[in-house]
């Protein structure tokens, strides 16, 4: 009898353990990547582990969606199979109806079929997605779900334009008789192959999938003196590829006459790589715009979605930010704008806000635009030099422009001896194309500091972090100058910036990722929490759950003084949930003598062209529990556990017997650095866990938490499988173990 409980339990236990997470359903891209408000249409999601896929779930209000077919490649047996199948079928001297359909299917099944597929892309799921009239037009985030998982998000777009979506350039459902498979019979279906013209009418959005070597092209009639927007996004929709280089779908589009002349081209607008044109039509007529990959790559997730047509779009904003309780009258710029100037109200609370206008019941594009709440003032020109320096009183925040090439504002002020002094530039974060760069000198010219470019981890979709950051000590009392240019030497009116001078305001943002949990009532998971910290800030953080249900636990959720992040475990009540859960996450921390509290935002943790991670922000954290775990594992020794630097230490924990499946192995989930585990066995109470410590590697005082995974391998087990097939189950995951280095 215990022999078989142990068979029910590595069967119903294992496929939900957390650690699996390569068996999470994930979505590669959704196509189209969007829809109209008061639209009913078809969607097709791309990803990998979708086959249990029953359900999928849109942020916001305002949609519905149905699964209509999951649809997983064949696999070459599958191939092969059908292959002798199709032989055979066709060796029947009659064929009636049904033959020639079972044919027809097999046929079908093999001409589309893709050996050379990603696999990461190669599973679909094909909803409809009702979209109602009311519908807010903004990004969304689109999740797929099955009984006991979610999956990761991607965004989805809703427009409230007439939407145009290409075919695919070979699709089975397209494939209606033994006259189209004869058309690409003796081939693997070619990607490239180029597809017909579109007709669109504008305004529009266009929805297409660049293949390799393919280019798009939409033709429509335009009249003489109107002034089109054409603004794509690719990038927006997928930041990061993490097989492809650059890391992104490098979208490039060129806008043609009737005699296919040039008139305007682009591949990236500023430093976003996707690109935006303005064009004013000169004569009246049919113009095409064609849409490409700028290096002719291609795949299935390289989706685009372009606005075209008459449309308001928003090129820059001055100032980029305001003070909290203020109204702030603001200067735009752009094309086909109903106004020039906006007046932001009254925002109570710091942060950054998002803008826009609006012409003829037209969105325009969305601007940031960030409020604090320090003592603000403009940039006065001229300042180009301490003897022309404009005189500033601390703390306050700065608004100017790099308003020309090699253009320096400089800034005067009087410091004390010893006093701790930050600069910091909001300009490339704000979507200001400055490339700033900051120094810092006495009064008789003496470089103090100096800084170009400052990371920012919180700002996960720049890949060059070019806003600049000082913080130091200034050597003595007198007068000191603040320079801040353009590292590129150029320069105006859309380069602004938010300068802040001030003492150091000690704070912290955090993100945890990943922004979607899957598991078993009662298991622990684990997760990452990362600590964006500001102005020297070293204090521990204390993570907690924001009106979560009851039944939550964290373990191990503090990240210790002076570290940058910590991975934690988050065990799950025992109930399942129908539909998936919302967690918000918070930070804790005395600042000043002063509790200080700040909300988690999710985040999916992406890789970049094979080796660059980003912590690219989600708009939800969702999570689904999923049964109860048969088998719970507890910590029996106290915690945190004290390693001595350069030798062992010793851990009980509660485990059931395994001895018809062989030891248990455990192992540690990305391990700190110079801490192993040594050995495991049976103790008089629970297993002993001993850990090693390397005193070359590790540090006196190194502090985090501990993730041990447990796995076994059935050994006893009637199977014709030889030993090495055995799958090798992951049973359990141990609570965080919070743990210290200390001296011998």
């Amino acid at each position: 009898m215990k022999r078989f409980w142990w068979i029910a339990l590595l069967l119903t236990a294992a496929p939900w353990a957390p650690a699996q997470q390569q068996t999470t359903p994930h979505i590669g891209y959704i196509y189209p990547a969007g829809g109209g408000a008061g639209s009913t249409f078809q969607v097709t999601v791309g990803g990998q582990y979708l086959s249990s896929i029953n359900a999928a779930f849109i942020s916001g209000s305002g949609l519905q969606t149905t699964v209509l077919e999951v649809h997983k490649p064949l696999t070459m047996k599958q191939v092969n199979d059908l292959r002798e199948r199709l032989k055979l079928l066709r060796r029947k001297e009659t064929k009636d109806s049904e033959t020639m359909k079972e044919i027809l299917d097999i046929a079908k099944k093999l001409v589309t079929f893709n050996r050379n597929a990603n696999p990461s892309i190669a599973e679909t799921v094909t909803l409809q997605v009702t979209i109602t009239p009311n519908a807010e037009p903004t990004e969304r985030e689109l999740r797929l779900a099955s009984s006991s998982t979610i999956s990761n998000p991607r965004i989805f777009c809703i427009s409230q334009l007439p939407e145009f979506v290409r075919k695919p350039a070979t699709d089975a459902k397209e494939i209606k008789s033994f006259q189209d498979i004869q058309k690409i019979r003796n081939r693997e279906p070619q990607a490239s192959e180029p597809l017909p013209d579109m007709n669109i009418t504008l305004p529009a959005v266009i929805n297409g999938q660049i293949m390799p070597g393919r280019v798009d092209r939409y033709r429509f009639d335009v009249k003489q003196g109107q002034r089109l927007v054409i603004a794509c996004s690719a990038r927006a929709l997928i930041p990061y590829l993490s097989d492809a280089v650059p890391g992104w779908f490098q979208s490039a589009v060129g806008l043609y006459d009737s005699k296919h002349t040039e008139l305007v081209y682009n591949d990236d607008f500023r430093f976003h790589p996707d690109p935006v044109l303005y064009y004013e039509i000169q004569h009246d007529g049919e113009y095409t715009l064609e849409v490409k990959d700028s290096l002719y790559r291609g795949r299935e997730d390289f989706v685009y979605r372009i606005t075209i047509g008459e449309l308001p779009f928003i090129t820059s904003i001055y100032p980029l930010g305001g003070k909290t309780g203020t109204d702030t009258a603001i200067e735009l710029k752009g094309w086909n704008l109903p106004v020039d100037h906006l007046i932001q109200n009254k925002n109570t609370r710091p942060g950054i806000y998002q803008l826009h206008t609006r012409k003829d019941n037209y969105y325009s594009n969305h601007v940031p635009f960030s409020v604090n709440n320090l003592p603000e003032c403009q940039e006065r020109e001229p300042n180009d030099t301490p003897e022309t320096a404009q005189s500033i009183t601390l703390p306050v925040i700065i608004n100017g422009r790099i308003d020309r090439r090699d253009d320096w504002d400089v800034f005067r002020f009087e410091g004390r001896a010893g006093e701790p002094i930050v600069a910091e530039v909001y300009a490339r974060r704000l979507d200001s194309p400055l490339d700033s760069v900051l120094k810092l000198t006495d009064a008789r010219g003496k470089q103090i500091a100096f800084n170009d470019d400052h990371e920012d981890k919180g700002s996960g979709l720049n890949t060059h972090h070019a806003d600049s950051y000082i913080r130091t000590n200034l050597p003595a009392a007198g007068v000191y100058y603040l320079y801040i240019g353009d590292a590129q030497q150029k320069g105006g009116p859309e380069y602004a910036y938010r300068l802040r001078v001030s003492q150091p305001l000690p704070d912290f943002d955090l993100r945890v990722a990943p922004s979607s949990i899957n598991a078993r009532g009662g298991s622990p998971v684990p997760l990452s929490v990362y600590a964006l910290r500001k102005d020297g800030f070293t204090g521990p953080i204390d993570i907690t759950l924001k009106g979560a249900p009851t039944g939550f636990t964290i373990t191990g959720g503090r990240i210790p003084a002076n570290q940058d992040q910590i991975r934690l475990t988050l065990t799950l009540p025992p109930s399942s949930t129908k539909e998936p859960l919302d967690l918000h996450f918070q930070g804790h921390a005395l600042i000043n003598g002063k509790e200080t509290v700040r909300d988690a935002v999710p985040a999916e943790d992406m890789m970049q062209a094979f080796a660059y991670r980003h912590l690219v922000p989600s708009k939800e954290l969702k999570a689904t529990i999923a049964g109860r775990s048969r088998m719970t594992v507890r910590v029996l020794s106290d915690t945190p556990l004290k390693i001595t630097a350069g030798s062992t230490a010793r851990l009980r924990i509660s485990l059931p017997p395994v001895s018809y499946f062989g030891k248990p192995e455990l192992e540690l989930s990305d391990p700190p650095d110079g801490i192993s585990i040594l050995s495991s066995g049976p103790a008089r109470e629970g297993t002993e866990i001993i850990f090693n410590s390397d005193a070359s590697t590790t540090k006196l005082g190194q502090k985090g938490n501990l993730i041990v995974n447990i796995f076994a391998t059935p050994s006893n087990i009637s199977t014709n499988k030889p030993k090495a097939a055995l799958r090798r189950f992951q049973i359990a995951t141990l609570p965080a173990i919070p743990y210290e280095v200390i001296k011998p």
